[in-house]
């Protein structure tokens, strides 16, 4: 009884959050962080014929994960800006850019407030809770997992994105790709379909667009600029 009445209670304040997205949200996104409720479209019901479709095709992208993409699946669980950006830009290292690091900590701390009280209204299951046969062998196992749509790391993946390319406009294509590559990873590793990571982007680019509109937040980002710029090779 008391665990259904707290489950009741952290449902009504996350649909409490979502009407109300002028509640402190951080620094930058503020009254202008976007509503996820309005956003995004439901996604299909459990059991629909919409829904197994989509757990279907993540099926068939699961079966065909290679080895490096498991790995990379799994190494990138805790997902960065450095995840990013390694094989575009070697030279921009973690530890080395305090600014840099600090905005896109803000910037994540501020995005979980969007991104995760949407997974609770719906409360989509992942593939490996729904076919456990099927998806034996997931990158991130957890038999307790948060629900998964919108997808948490297609969201961080696009918001990070879309910032980074304003800081390296003329790698803007690469960096694009490898937010796309990450969020498409958790489909290959069994934690997510596709509806969950074209929701994930769709969510990303709209936060990314809020935090862009902010004058702090511009201002804070030429100084992150100039810090990267005082660091090129």
């Amino acid at each position: 009884m008391l665990k259904t009445f707290r489950s009741s209670l952290f449902l009504a304040v996350a649909v409490f959050a979502l009407a109300c997205p002028v509640r402190a949200l951080g620094p930058y996104l503020g009254s202008n962080a976007p509503n996820a409720l309005l956003l995004l479209p439901p996604p299909p019901a459990l059991g629909s014929v919409e829904d197994l479709a989509d757990r279907d095709a993540a099926f068939r992208v699961y079966s065909t994960c290679t080895p490096e993409q498991f790995a990379s699946g799994v190494e990138q669980q805790r997902l960065t800006i450095f995840h990013l950006t390694a094989a575009i830009l070697p030279w921009f290292q973690a530890g080395k850019f305090p600014k840099t690091e600090a905005l896109f900590k803000q910037v994540t701390d501020e995005s979980f407030l969007v991104s995760r009280p949407i997974k609770l209204v719906w409360k989509r299951q992942r593939p490996y809770i729904t076919d456990p046969v099927r998806f034996s062998k997931v990158i991130e196992p957890d038999p307790s997992p948060t629900p998964t749509y919108p997808s948490g790391h297609a969201t961080r993946a696009t918001l990070y994105a879309q910032i980074l390319v304003e800081l390296f406009p003329e790698h803007r294509d690469a960096i694009l790709a490898k937010a796309r590559e990450s969020g498409w990873l958790r489909v290959q590793g069994g934690v997510h379909t596709p509806l969950d990571i074209f929701a994930g982007r769709t969510l990303g680019q709209a936060i990314a667009q809020a935090f862009l509109r902010n004058p702090e937040f511009q201002r804070d980002l030429a100084e992150v600029r100039a810090e990267i710029v005082a660091a090129k090779p």
